[in-house]
């Protein structure tokens, strides 16, 4: 029996490894607009990015603490966007990659995840995130972290 409300179209992410556990469906209806869609697939996204390194034993916070740092007082333009890109080749950037990497062979995916990092810190950003949709489309929310309650929804 199909209800008049019932989704024609769905997309559902789910996936268990290990202690990792993730559930996202979203139900497309005729009023569901594309922009909707794209939303829930980037938060899709956002969710697998950050797990695939890690599941390759890529320390992810040693390399988002190098990147913090090499980025904490650069301006964020295209200039030095450059000038920290170019950075990557340098010694100091090497050696943060092989020290989170717990076998060598994934080094070439932390040289991803870190230049990642280096453009995201920079304010630039090459896919679609829910933080920029939200920006570009207000009545898009992106979901708030779990356990914030708002200040009149405390309970005593």
């Amino acid at each position: 029996m199909i209800f008049v409300d019932d989704p024609t179209e769905y997309i559902e992410f789910m996936a268990k490894y290990k202690d990792w556990i993730s559930i996202r469906k979203l139900g497309i209806r005729e009023h569901t607009k594309p922009e909707e869609v794209v939303f829930h697939m980037a938060g899709i996204r956002t969710t697998i990015d950050g797990k695939m390194f890690k599941f390759l034993g890529i320390n992810t916070e040693m390399l988002d603490r190098f990147a913090e740092t090499a980025t904490a007082n650069a301006k964020k333009n295209y200039q030095s966007l450059g000038q920290i890109i170019s950075s990557m080749s340098g010694k100091d950037a090497k050696a943060a990659i092989e020290q989170a990497c717990t076998n060598k062979v994934v080094a070439p995916l932390a040289e991803n995840y870190l230049l990642n990092k280096l453009i995201t810190n920079m304010k630039f950003d090459t896919g679609i995130s829910q933080l920029e949709m939200s920006k570009i489309f207000p009545e898009l929310k992106p979901p708030r972290a779990p356990g914030r309650m708002g200040k009149g929804k405390k309970t005593q």
